[in-house]
């Protein structure tokens, strides 16, 4: 004790009040980011979940005061880690099958959030039972995919009016193919939703086909010329924070930088931890992209 204050006696003689606070803040545990990866599950190249977490892994191993784990078949070998984490985010298929709404998993995750942990769901994640996860997920992200209420054509999105978000660091206007769902079941009125990547489908991706079901659907044939939401941020009550993005399909999109900019400032943002002014900055290879394929 007398050591450290005899420290912090002379460092406050030769620096500022500002130097001190920062020399005790960087003291301070790293946030603690669980990256949760899906099984095996589509042909190459598709919904390469393992690929994809180990590529964000790498991507944001450089940003200040943050710690990642990342945790592979859909669930950590040690749940207990989710007691303390900051944040966890799943990019794995859902529906049924998603494994946060097996067992008494929803009751487990919902502690967590109730101690303000952050969560964000990637691509097929975002869809849950709406008797089995619709709720949690309208409160803990804002919003989800529906079975017959969302759809997800694959189609060719430009996103150039982009809002002022910290998430949207460095992020350019970009276009980018994929199975982007839209009509998202959202929060009544979307009260706290902030979106991020918006734009107009045409008449003739609302006619569908859709991956499945084929569709077309009336409400959604009905909505022409209305925008939709594919990436979302919320900033809940308990303190906590979440974020929705629907591309994540083509895992070469990742390759693309705005597409895997706004996913990288959205792991760092749920987990609490400021991001970069520029963004997160990373360079990524057509053989980044070919590393940890499932074959």
């Amino acid at each position: 004790m007398a050591w450290t204050l005899l420290f912090l006696f002379a460092f406050s003689a030769t620096s500022s009040s500002h130097d001190i606070s920062d020399a005790l803040q960087s003291t301070d545990p790293p946030k603690h980011l669980m990256l949760i990866a899906g099984s095996a599950s589509h042909s190459t190249g598709t919904h390469e979940h393992r690929a994809g977490v180990l590529l964000f892994e790498r991507c944001i191993a450089e940003v200040e005061g943050l710690q990642v784990t990342t945790h592979f078949e859909g669930w950590p070998e040690d749940e207990s880690l989710f007691e303390t984490a900051d944040a966890a985010v799943f990019y794995m298929d859902g529906g049924s099958n998603h494994p946060v709404v097996q067992e008494k998993r929803l009751a487990l995750i919902q502690n967590q959030i109730d101690r303000g942990m952050g969560y964000g769901a990637i691509h097929y994640a975002v869809e849950v039972p709406a008797e089995n996860g619709g709720s949690e997920y309208k409160e803990w992200i804002g919003g989800y995919y529906e079975t017959a209420y969302s759809v997800n054509p694959i189609w060719d999105v430009t996103f150039d009016n982009l809002p002022n978000h910290p998430t949207m660091r460095g992020v350019d206007s970009f276009t980018a193919r994929d199975e982007w769902y839209f009509n998202m079941r959202f929060r009544q009125d979307k009260v706290g939703v902030t979106p991020l990547v918006v734009a107009t489908p045409s008449d003739e991706t609302r006619d569908g086909p859709y991956v499945h079901p084929q569709g077309p659907y009336d409400h959604i044939q009905e909505a022409k010329g209305d925008s939709e939401i594919m990436s979302w941020v919320v900033d809940r009550k308990d303190g906590g924070r979440g974020f929705g993005f629907t591309g994540g399909h083509f895992h070469d999109n990742w390759g693309i930088d705005g597409f895997r900019t706004i996913v990288l400032n959205s792991l760092v943002w749920i987990s609490g931890v400021d991001v970069p002014m520029e963004g997160v900055q990373c360079t990524v290879t057509d053989e980044d992209l070919d590393e940890n394929l499932d074959y």
